[in-house]
């Protein structure tokens, strides 16, 4: 129930921005992992569970997701990031808006582009600029791609104790495959 109303919630505020009714594809259950290398152990953790609605039109794009929906390899790494670190219960998700630059969603096969958006984590917003690649291949698109972030820019608090157990710098990657949204 509860993941039904975010889903409404979150289709009502991409659908309000639109003039008219615009040509969209979406992906319910988009891929986006990250991976923290230290010298003690290294993190990574995978979210099966990314919403996100691309307008064909204009290249506009949203990426929704719930934080504690990330797998890790062990339970306390899960419990760690979820309480300590991303405070998911305080931040329960992480939204990303904006346009894919120069998208033609003609084009058939690959195109590479940058997306331009805002990032909103943590509470903490910041603009990103992602290389990515979107396949079209016959009106079923792929977006994939891959940028660093640091974890001091969204005002995530590490212990000094655990300073070295945690990397300055993650690697996010995401993969969504869209079909087309029909109301």
């Amino acid at each position: 129930m509860r993941m039904n109303k975010f889903l409404l919630t979150l289709l009502l505020i991409i659908n309000f921005g639109f003039n008219e009714k615009p040509e969209q594809v979406i992906s319910r259950q988009g891929k986006v992992s990250f991976f923290s290398y230290t010298s003690v152990e290294n993190i990574k953790a995978e979210n099966n569970q990314a919403l996100s609605i691309i307008n064909l039109e204009d290249g506009s794009i949203a990426v929704s997701m719930l934080m504690n929906t990330f797998v890790f390899e062990k339970a306390l790494m899960k419990e760690h990031f979820n309480e300590s670190y991303i405070e998911s219960d305080i931040y329960p998700k992480a939204t990303f808006e904006g346009r894919i630059l120069k998208f033609d969603s003609s084009i058939k096969g690959e195109q590479t582009r940058i997306i331009k958006g805002t990032l909103l984590m943590h509470g903490v917003s910041n603009e990103l600029e992602i290389k990515s690649k979107i396949e079209n291949n016959d009106g079923k698109y792929i977006l994939s791609g891959t940028f660093e972030t640091l974890v001091k820019d969204y005002n995530i608090n590490i212990p000094p104790l655990l300073a070295g157990n945690i990397a300055k710098s993650i690697e996010v990657n995401f993969k969504f495959e869209y079909e087309p949204y029909e109301n």
